[in-house]
């Protein structure tokens, strides 16, 4: 018996149905048939079926005498599924990679639920992709699984049946059909999720959902449309049935209100002739189904008041007079912001006209938020060793506590910033400034980049839509075109960045700013960071910081950071930093009261904390995934643990570096041991290898590799070479601000960075509680080849310093 059954109804798409049946039987999760039901099409639709019957047993081609429509040809496939799990596919629809993956492991996550929803992207004809924005729906925070009652809000997601696994036995014991005509969704999606005993969600896109230009059901005129009032009669009927689904009747009934006038409104469905009986019916359907005594709020007001009168004239002149006074605000509010863009733009060109200032220099990193990352390094960097340069930090207003009180501080788009971009000599970002900015003959900018690249970047993201999310490649080339000097860390990032950024520019591959702080800091410092952030003294501090997902609308969920914490033992703290685009914890679940309480307070949010070097330094360990915080973390020579337990879906999405086959991918140089699952890297802590003489070994030779120049001197080298124009390594014994010519890169032998509290000579570092043996002696890679309750920090919100 397969673990899925998918059924794809099939129906004048030809065109498509390849793809579509390919997305299914080539995913890595292959236990499953595909059931592919040619509803009597009018092209090749059957003959496809039959030919990848042909080739693969798990194809069931099913042949039906006449056209019934979607409703009865799933019925047809529902008859003769046998999989544990029914999920269905438009013909002209296709499956993410690895999207069966992550649904099987999100079902025996959660203990094999009634209904498993999951996200979907929209694919317009033009190729656009569209995520929607759902993540307070389909998060997986919480307790999972979980009935209807408990998320309510999962109602209001999509009315469609291809972004739902359900269980077969639980479709057979409710009866549940799809009913002929259009809309059949309707009386078959609220049913279900009403009546599941337990509903999961996977906060994933699983289906590519395909918007023809023309052909599509939804874009075609026909009476047919009228089939709604049918499918709501149906809805209410199976709810009148149940008195103990009462209680859902009001919600229904907004959405049955929402989706009539959505009928009515889109003017290319209803036939000419037939608007004021289809108001006339939506009429007839409100009162019949109202709920007297529930209030309607907000914008809905207009809704339902228009389809409770149900006059056709009396519709149009509401909405014409209300769209008349939005169209007159709109106008107003347009032509006040235009007046300000014009003024803005004129003030700018004005700037433009009057001479560069030498001595200034404008800083910024990730579009607006707060000091922090290579600028932060940077800028620090030139009022140390160029004084004679004011700076200016631009910054969004929630950012500006973490500027330094020296450096000036500008909004973005405000009068200052534009005559910062337009006058100072100097502009350093790690992303970038303003598309309209013009750099002027003269002007010096400096793109820092936002550390070692391990996912794709660039003009790489093309043919990656989840990645690329409409990015303007040609604007792209263009702001790149404008770049002067381009930081690099080592001979990798080089490579990569004129590969994916290729323009004029210099590559400075001095080492990373940031980095610098790792080779000054004393151990006093760590002892007294460790204080603020609340790290009970003799405990081994884990900073987990995995990278986001652009697979994923919310924060990453690979561990159950609450049950990691009890396998560890009690000397063990986990800090725990999400990346900043998921704008939550990492494991939010691990942050429910229970397990709070479980974790002894010994689970620190440090999201929120404004240095990220800061919390490297304050941990003994660090556990990531495909972030390049990584290679940052590996100049500190403290153990680092990879969880490479989605690297398929990854790989799919986004795509990273890590190339075997290329001596420059950090695969085949990780910096210590590998975990593909919670369990292994609970493992790799018990037996003690995340910190082993393998794991010393792994570090040391990925150091050598991927850290060459972060001696703690990379800031001064870039503003010696950039502002003083010096590009002769520095010889004799004089150093600091005074001395002339860029410091000599210090060997890696004769770097000392500050160990962790487990690594000075007195600390001793407990195992885990409990005894666990080496079930997982692969965690390493093969050898080299030759050559009491949460703790949230205080502070403001930066970015994790990933170029991922």
């Amino acid at each position: 018996m397969p673990r899925f059954s998918v059924i794809v109804p099939a129906h004048g798409v030809q065109a498509y149905l390849h793809e579509c049946l390919d997305s299914v039987l080539t995913q890595s999760f292959s236990d499953l048939e595909l059931i592919v039901v040619d509803d009597c099409s009018p092209d090749a639709c059957g003959a496809i079926a039959d030919e990848y019957a042909a080739r693969d047993p798990r194809v069931r081609p099913v042949h039906l005498p006449a056209n019934e429509g979607l409703g009865p040809a799933r019925n047809t496939g529902l008859d003769l599924a046998v999989g544990d799990y029914v999920l269905f596919l438009d013909g002209d629809d296709t499956l993410t990679p690895d999207a069966l993956r992550a649904i099987a492991d999100r079902v025996k996550e959660t203990g094999d639920p009634d209904v498993l929803v999951y996200d979907y992207t929209r694919v317009l004809w033009s190729g656009e992709t569209v995520r929607p924005q759902r993540a307070t729906r389909l998060t997986e925070e919480g307790p999972a699984p979980f009935r209807l009652d408990d998320r309510p809000s999962l109602l209001s997601a999509p009315m469609a049946v291809w972004n739902k696994a359900c269980r077969r036995e639980f479709l057979d014991r409710e009866g549940f059909t799809f009913p002929p005509g259009y809309y059949e969704n309707v009386p078959w999606t609220y049913p279900v999720l009403m009546a599941a005993g337990s509903i999961a969600t996977l906060d994933r896109s699983c289906v590519h959902y395909r918007q023809l230009r023309r052909g599509g059901i939804l874009g075609t005129t026909s009476r047919r449309h009228f089939d709604v009032f049918e499918q709501y009669d149906r809805l209410f009927a199976y709810v009148d049935a149940r008195p103990w689904l009462a209680h859902w009747r009001p919600a229904l009934f907004r959405r049955m209100v929402d989706h009539l006038v959505t009928v009515f409104s889109r003017r290319v469905r209803l036939p000419r002739g037939t608007r004021a009986e289809f108001l006339r019916r939506a009429r007839v359907h409100y009162a019949r189904y109202r709920v007297p005594g529930v209030p309607v709020r907000g914008h809905r007001r207009l809704r339902h008041l228009l389809v409770r009168l149900g006059a056709h004239r009396t519709y149009r002149a509401l909405s014409l007079a209300a769209r008349a006074g939005r169209h007159g605000l709109g106008v107003l509010t347009a032509a006040l912001r235009a007046a300000g863009r014009g003024a803005l733009r004129l003030h700018y060109r004005v700037q433009r006209l009057l001479p560069l200032r030498a001595d200034r220099a404008l800083f910024s990193a990730y579009d607006g938020r707060g000091y922090c990352c290579n600028p932060g390094a940077l800028e620090e960097a030139f009022r140390t060793y160029a004084p004679h340069v004011r700076t200016a930090w631009a910054a969004r207003p929630e950012h500006h506590h973490t500027l330094p009180t020296a450096t000036r501080r500008v909004v973005p788009g405000s009068v200052g910033y534009w005559t910062a971009l337009a006058r100072a000599k100097y502009l350093v970002t790690n992303a970038e400034f303003d598309t309209r900015l013009v750099k002027r003959a003269g002007q010096v900018m400096v793109q820092t980049q936002a550390g070692t690249p391990v996912k794709r970047m660039g003009l790489d993201l093309r043919g990656r839509p989840a990645a690329a999310r409409g990015t303007d490649t040609a604007g792209l080339l263009c702001g790149a075109d404008q770049w002067d000097f381009v930081l690099s860390g080592n001979r990798h990032s080089t490579l990569v960045w004129e590969r994916v950024f290729p323009a004029g520019y210099e590559t400075l591959e001095y080492g990373l700013p940031r980095n610098d702080v790792f080779q000054r800091a004393t151990s006093m410092d760590v002892d007294r960071l460790r204080a603020s952030l609340g790290v009970p003294e003799g405990a081994i501090a884990v900073l987990y910081a995995p990278t986001y997902r652009d697979h994923r609308s919310g924060p990453r969920t690979a561990l159950d950071l609450e049950r990691v914490l009890r396998r560890l033992g009690p000397r063990f703290v986990l800090l725990a930093r999400a990346h900043h685009a998921d704008g939550a914890p990492p494991d939010a679940r691990a942050y429910d009261a229970p397990a709070v309480r479980a974790a002894g307070g010994r689970l620190l949010d440090v999201t929120g904390h404004p240095s990220v070097e800061h919390l490297c330094l304050a941990s003994d360990a660090l556990i990531t995934d495909y972030s390049s915080l990584m290679f940052d973390y590996a100049n500190l020579d403290r153990p680092i643990v990879l969880l490479d337990d989605d690297r398929e879906a990854y790989e799919a999405a986004r795509g990273t570096y890590r190339d075997s086959s290329t001596s420059s991918g950090a695969s085949s140089f990780p910096p210590g041991a590998v975990a593909r699952g919670e369990d292994e890297l609970i493992d790799i802590f018990a037996t003690g290898h995340w910190r082993g003489s393998r794991s010393t070994q792994l570090r040391a030779a990925f150091r050598a590799r991927f850290c060459p120049y972060d001696d703690g001197h990379a800031a001064e080298r870039v503003v010696r070479r950039v502002v003083l124009g010096e590009t002769e390594i520095r010889t004799g014994t004089r150093t600091g601000a005074g001395a002339a010519g860029l410091p000599p890169v210090v060997p890696l032998a004769e770097r000392r960075p500050v160990p962790s509290p487990a690594e000075r000579p007195t600390a001793s570092v407990p195992g885990p509680a409990g005894s666990f043996p080496p079930a997982f002696p692969s965690a390493f890679p093969p050898a080299f080849p030759s050559s009491p309750e949460t703790v949230t920090v205080p502070g403001g919100r930066v970015a994790v310093h990933d170029a991922l």
